[in-house]
């Protein structure tokens, strides 16, 4: 057999988390997998406490990795996303956070890395959307007003879903994972006053909005099975923006139903879907597909992406970037309908 000579071969990047990530485990399957595939040593990039993962991922492109292995949690994939975002360099998810986000809406499974190796070497590529967000911060003691854009891959939001996040309590989370974020989500939604917001889609004129929050979604898949966003595709060049509007008393209750039982359970099955058909469906969850979206609030809010808290904000704009991403998928892995 012919050798390839070593400035020939391809070789692969990891950026990692080095708190969540198996690092032995993952350096062994990688391991096996280049060889297998002839290709040269892969180069190893550590993310930094202030850094999620941008910076690491610009070094590994600008290094020549033909694909990069991101293994962290959901903060880590989307910077990784963010610096790779129309270079044509495929990611491969290596999951290794509580929420796992794109992970599940991909198909992958969750906790198998050589599996999730074996995508980055030999898997193909899938094609799919970002979300773009341009964040205006409070003005500072000069009338400055701040700004900066960040892409994020499966959900962002302004409101009691952001303020939930923030309120995320660290101990729940490490012991329960993703239901912390739904414990602090109910205690917010119980709590907190909605939001009076200032809303624009694909440059329609700004209409006044009460909501308790304001959802942007790439797809609809959260942790526990729950469909957020039931008819969100991941590739169609769309967002879903999804508004949870108070309508009388105990209304967070009804919308907890419609996420959680509804969307959750019923709209799996042919008949569960007919059962929807069947009742009054609730009006406190409003679903509008846009490619550009304008929020803007009379106060500081918080704002997250893809279940990180971003800080404050007084507006935020953005849009689709339609096929701004290359995913590297397996055959077998079932995506959601």
């Amino acid at each position: 057999m012919t050798m390839v000579p070593s400035r020939m071969q391809p070789h692969a990047a990891v950026v990692y988390h080095p708190l969540k990530t198996d690092i032995a485990g993952l350096r062994s399957a990688v391991a096996a997998a280049e060889a297998n595939a002839g290709w040269a040593l892969t180069r190893w990039y550590e993310t930094e406490a202030e850094d999620a993962g941008v910076g690491a991922t610009q070094r590994a492109i600008a290094e020549g990795a033909g694909v990069v292995l991101g293994a962290g949690g959901d903060g880590t994939i989307r910077a990784i996303a963010e610096a790779l975002r129309n270079t044509g360099v495929p990611l491969a998810i290596v999951p290794q956070g509580t929420g796992n986000l794109l992970a599940r809406n991909i198909g992958m499974p969750l906790g198998d890395i050589p599996e999730a190796v074996q995508a980055a070497f030999f898997g193909s590529g899938r094609t799919i959307d970002l979300g773009s967000m341009t964040i205006v911060r409070p003005k500072d003691e000069h009338g400055v007003s701040a700004e900066e854009e960040h892409a994020f891959l499966v959900l962002a939001g302004m409101g009691l879903d952001a303020r939930a996040i923030r309120a995320t309590r660290s101990k729940l989370k490490k012991r329960v994972g993703w239901l912390a974020y739904v414990d602090a989500g109910v205690r917010t939604m119980v709590k907190d006053k909605p939001l009076e917001i200032h809303y624009s889609m694909d440059g329609s004129e700004m209409k006044r909005l009460t909501v308790y929050t304001v959802m942007i979604g790439n797809c609809g898949l959260l942790p526990g099975g729950v469909l957020l966003i039931p008819d969100a595709s991941i590739d169609d060049g769309l967002l879903d923006v999804v508004a949870l509007r108070p309508l009388g008393p105990f209304s967070w209750l009804r919308i907890w139903n419609k996420i959680g039982w509804e969307n959750g359970v019923l709209r799996k099955t042919k008949t569960g879907r007919r059962i929807i058909d069947l009742v009054n469906d609730t009006k406190n969850v409003t679903y509008v597909r846009a490619r550009e979206y304008a929020l803007a609030v009379e106060g500081p809010e918080p704002v997250q992406l893809d279940g990180d808290d971003f800080g404050l904000a007084v507006k935020i704009r953005g849009q689709v970037d339609p096929g701004a991403l290359i995913v590297r998928v397996l055959p077998d892995w079932q995506l959601p309908e």
